[in-house]
């Protein structure tokens, strides 16, 4: 049985626990003893196993394989400009953040559950075979955001080659790459949204220093004006807006 690359990535996680058994019988200590049924074949117990080390991965993969993590660090970063403290609020943000990475995701959750979940349901295919489907549609949306020179910094450290082919690069290094790609495009698109509001703030500071109310906090008085812009301008269609082209 071939497993898929990022599985074999959990392999070290179970290789750790032999040591520990190892350690227990040879201190007789107390166990606990699991049946799994007559006949049951190892490989399958194993892969069970590892299908619910995955499951418990399930909500790193959803935040860091997808479009989340750019779209809250950009939301985030629209609140900040603002400056309205703690409004919208985390739990608002986040869901709506989710939401946007549904309509983004949906082209690949459509491929996912047409090729792989929905054969797997009908018994079509086995679990590895639709893992393999989950791995290669997230490959294929992880390939087209990732920059190539981050690829290259997980080479340079492991003083590894290069492939010419990015299909070619394994799971484990194509992951912390995207991610680094994704930080990089959320920071520069929230860098673009703090400047008009920057301005502003530094506009309404010069003017307060003019007339002498130097005890009068600028945030104070340019937060209706902020909100006033954001509100004009329809801020929260032309963000949105912003960070859906962005993943075109």
């Amino acid at each position: 049985m071939k497993l898929p690359g990022w599985m074999l990535a959990v392999l070290p996680l179970l290789a750790f626990f032999a040591p520990l058994e190892a350690m227990a019988q040879s201190a007789q200590l107390p166990g606990v003893s699991v049946n799994f049924g007559q006949g049951t074949n190892l490989v399958d117990t194993i892969e069970v196993l590892i299908l619910f080390t995955v499951l418990t991965m399930a909500p790193a993969i959803v935040i860091l394989c997808t479009s989340f993590t750019r779209i809250i660090i950009v939301l985030s970063f629209m609140r900040q400009a603002l400056g309205t403290q703690n409004l919208p609020p985390n739990q608002l943000l986040i869901g709506f953040a989710m939401f946007l990475s549904i309509f983004v995701m949906m082209p690949t959750g459509r491929a996912i559950f047409d090729n792989g979940i929905k054969p797997y349901m009908d018994k079509k295919i086995d679990t590895t075979q639709a893992l393999e489907v989950l791995e290669v549609n997230l490959r294929a949306f992880m390939t087209k955001h990732v920059r190539k020179t981050d690829i290259g910094l997980f080479y340079e450290v492991s003083g590894e080659a290069a492939p010419q082919d990015i299909s070619a690069v394994p799971i484990h290094y194509l992951i912390p790459a995207f991610i680094i790609s994704e930080l990089k495009t959320a920071f520069q698109i929230g860098f673009l949204l703090y400047i008009p509001f920057l301005v502003l703030d530094m506009v309404v500071a010069s003017v307060l220093m003019a007339m002498g109310m130097m005890m009068l906090p600028p945030m104070l008085v340019s937060l209706p004006f902020k909100l006033l812009l954001f509100v004009l301008v329809d801020g929260w269609q032309l963000v949105t807006g912003s960070i859906l082209r962005s993943f075109n």
